[in-house]
């Protein structure tokens, strides 16, 4: 078995934590804890809950990415003195469980580093995801359930709340579209690489001769709308419409019409909304979505812009960015970076973090040589 080479690994540690600790400032993260702490503790927080929950959500998971720093840099010294003790003991079960620990830090340190690949405008930002069924009938359908899953079993997994903001049931089974918040920092820049078009290869459970279906699903991740934004959007610029809210099979889930639909008649874009309570809720989410859009779409007009200006026409992205197979083999595959795992059980039960990791870093190669 080949010795390891404890010194150049840790020198290696030490280099990355170094580099991510210059990006993520560790001081600056403890300067926004003591800012974020004062005005947790104001006497008149809970007048505005929904503000009160944004701070506090912030303040927490402020806490959490320092914590998660200086764990990660105490990690490292508490190796760095295991594997000392181990070779001037000249101890076998010492150095075996530096050996574990090693593995673990470097793997840790590896997600830890991708955070420092987000420096997007709106990287830092909360999400809204949409995923809408696409070719395939009922089979696409029911893939963007089984997307919708994947993705909250996914924010489950790493404690991020979500929020239902409006659901399109098909006919049949599945949802023809739905759209949810993920209220965690830096979720959009990390969601953001899962934008664009999925496919699912499988034998149909719907078509009783069992014969393959591939079906395709698309999905839409955009940044939270702030209150720091200038999205200006004229009331005679929309269309609102209201109407019943609807469960699967078209049944009336309401008996007033609270659920809002607004038109942005410029440019086409429709939001609807029914998850909410009551319409005044659902208009208030309704417009937080459609400001977010025209906000993405603002900058893609400014980013075209400046690629026309520069003489850049290629595109960045394809429309087809990952496939899952699960006949006549088994294996999901991100046509971008090439990562593929052979358990699609797995990733449809939220485990997308190595898809995630792959297409930020894939993104980044990208950015770096535009």
């Amino acid at each position: 078995m080949a010795t390891i080479d404890f010194p150049a690994r840790l020198r290696a540690l030490r280099q990355t934590f170094s580099s991510i600790e210059q990006v993520v400032d560790p001081a600056e993260l403890r300067e926004r804890v003591a800012e974020l702490s004062v005005q947790a503790a104001a006497p008149n927080l809970w007048d505005d809950p929904d503000s009160a929950q944004a701070l506090t959500s912030k303040l927490s998971h402020t806490q959490a990415e320092l914590a998660k720093i200086e764990r990660m840099g105490g990690r490292i010294s508490d190796l760095a003195v295991l594997v000392e003790m181990g070779q001037e003991a000249d101890d076998a079960e010492t150095m075996a469980e530096a050996e574990v620990e090693l593995a673990a830090v470097e793997a840790d340190l590896a997600d830890l580093e991708i955070r420092t690949l987000m420096s997007g405008e709106y990287d830092e930002r909360e999400a809204v995801v949409t995923i809408r069924s696409g070719a395939g009938g009922v089979d696409a359908a029911d893939f963007a359930e089984m997307l919708l899953r994947m993705y909250l079993r996914w924010a489950e997994r790493h404690g991020y709340p979500t929020k239902v903001l409006d659901t399109s049931y098909a006919e049949e089974a599945g949802l023809k579209s739905v759209t949810f918040e993920v209220k965690a920092p830096y979720a959009y820049g990390t969601l953001s690489v899962e934008g664009g078009t999925h496919r699912l290869v499988r034998i149909s459970p719907f078509d009783n001769q069992g014969r393959r279906q591939t079906s395709f699903a698309a999905v839409e991740v955009i940044p939270l709308i702030e209150s720091t934004d200038r999205i200006d959007v004229p009331d005679q610029d929309i269309r609102i419409d209201v109407f019943r809210s609807s469960g699967p099979g078209g049944q009336s889930v309401n008996t007033t019409d609270s659920a809002v639909r607004i038109t942005h008649l410029p440019t086409g874009i429709v939001v609807s909304m029914q998850d909410e309570k009551s319409q005044i809720q659902n208009r208030a989410a309704a417009m937080r979505v459609l400001q977010s859009r025209l906000l993405v779409l603002r900058r893609a007009e400014e980013d075209a812009k400046k690629r026309e200006l520069a003489g850049d026409v290629k595109a960045s992205w394809g429309d087809q960015m990952r496939s899952y197979v699960l006949h006549p083999y088994q294996m999901v595959k991100d046509l971008r970076t090439e990562y593929e795992v052979s358990s699609p059980s797995a990733v449809f039960d939220g485990d997308i973090d190595g898809f995630l990791a792959a297409g930020i870093r894939w993104r980044r190669r990208g950015e770096r040589t535009s």
